[in-house]
């Protein structure tokens, strides 16, 4: 445990033990949320384009919480800001579990708005940490290795949404109360985990760490020669947000809209809603092993590559989704996600590449570019309301082209 590249010391094995379980804990959160649109779809009779109002609520947390909770941070401390996100996790989590008998979906919306504000306050927080709790060398493994808790998690989460679609509760009041023990627990474990962290010793955290959780491995200008031109003038930068919205956007639709597609009548096959949440966790589970798969790959291709192949593919497979081809069009869903695997952190690494000192600052507009996940299902939900859910997955392709471009040639760093 002593060498400088190992994953960690000692003296911060028990911290970074508790840092890991940061990224389960919200990977529960998203994998359980995702499943959600169904449930309230037939519980409270909501159109399609009405219940991805729950990705509007959670990703206009993320953009509406990001820049507040750097801020907290910067002034209070990391440490703090842990337990301050945890707070809001568990406040959020209490409060859904707490108001499920006025089986209102926008007293719903509100509570998983603060839910929000808090998972964002913890990823804001976790990356920064993963770096410290070790050798400067090992800090990207360290972060590879809590993600993968994070992608885990994802996996797990819908198999905990099952229990909620399992009772659907016909008396008025009781329509939602299979949510209760789902929310309240993950709550309570919240606020387990945030009195612990009050009592834990974690060091602080420089500037240079923060750097390193964005994937730049030094933010001064001494390295290479860097633009000294504004960020909105540098091409591949501003390319590289949209880009990002792009996906954030696509890959919310897709995962939120999986249940509906697999349990649509007018789908061939298709399977009994309460088995739902089981297709979601497939496909979870291949979106992880994406990820693994591709970062091994990149090690051989150019990732600007890997991202422009990955994205033709899925252009390729949105139109046997919609084709309505029976098994077909699950397996190409299934490789829709897959293929998305790779693109938000080599979306990530393309846009802010040589951009020496204002990296920091371009790295936070990048992932204020979740703010897609918050827009997108909507009109996706609602083109799918005209038509069929099948027809629906024909919406995500014009992002995908957009990725296409940017791997193929808006990633080009300019002079």
């Amino acid at each position: 445990m002593s060498n400088k590249h190992s994953l960690t010391t000692k003296e911060y094995l028990v911290p970074f033990i508790f840092i890991t379980f940061l990224f389960f804990l919200w990977g529960i959160a998203h994998g359980m949320i995702d499943t959600l649109d169904k449930h309230f779809q037939q519980i409270l009779q909501l159109t399609k384009s009405q219940s991805s109002m729950i990705q509007f609520s959670l990703y206009g947390a993320y953009f509406g919480m990001a820049i507040p909770a750097g801020m907290f941070m910067r002034r209070f401390g990391y440490k703090k800001g842990i337990v301050f996100g945890l707070s809001l996790f568990a406040t959020g989590a209490f409060l859904i579990a707490a108001t499920t008998s006025f089986e209102s979906f926008w007293i719903f919306l509100s509570c998983l708005f603060v839910l929000g504000c808090g998972l964002t306050t913890l990823e804001t927080a976790a990356n920064p940490y993963t770096t410290k709790l070790g050798s400067k060398d090992s800090a990207a493994q360290r972060i590879n290795f809590s993600q993968s808790f994070n992608g885990l998690a994802w996996v797990i989460g819908p198999l905990i949404g099952l229990y909620i679609y399992g009772d659907h509760g016909a008396a008025p009041g009781e329509k939602l109360t299979s949510m209760i023990l789902p929310f309240a627990s993950i709550g309570l474990v919240v606020l387990i985990v945030a009195l612990i962290f009050l009592r834990l010793p974690l060091p602080e955290i420089s500037e240079e760490e923060i750097g390193l959780a964005h994937g730049i491995a030094d933010t001064g200008v001494d390295d290479k020669p860097t633009f000294h031109k504004p960020l909105l003038k540098q091409k591949h930068f501003v390319l590289g947000v949209a880009a990002q919205f792009c996906y954030v956007a696509a890959q919310t639709g897709v995962f939120s809209y999986l249940i509906n597609f697999v349990t649509d009548e007018k789908q061939t096959p298709h399977f009994d809603v309460k088995n739902g949440p089981y297709f979601l966790s497939i496909g979870f589970a291949l979106f992880m092993i994406g990820r693994m798969s591709g970062s091994y790959i990149m090690s051989f291709f150019k990732p600007a590559r890997i991202l422009a192949l990955y994205s033709g593919l899925c252009i390729l497979l949105l139109p046997v989704v919609s084709m309505n081809l029976g098994w077909f069009s699950v397996i190409a869903l299934y490789g829709v996600f897959f293929f998305m695997s790779i693109m938000f952190p080599t979306i990530f690494a393309l846009g802010i590449k040589d951009l020496g000192p204002q990296t920091k600052k371009a790295a936070s507009f990048i992932v204020m570019a979740i703010v897609g996940g918050a827009v997108f299902p909507p009109l996706m939900g609602h083109v799918s309301d005209l038509y069929t859910m099948s027809i629906g997955f024909f919406v995500p392709i014009p992002l995908f082209v957009f990725i296409l471009y940017y791997a193929l040639k808006g990633h080009h760093v300019r002079a």
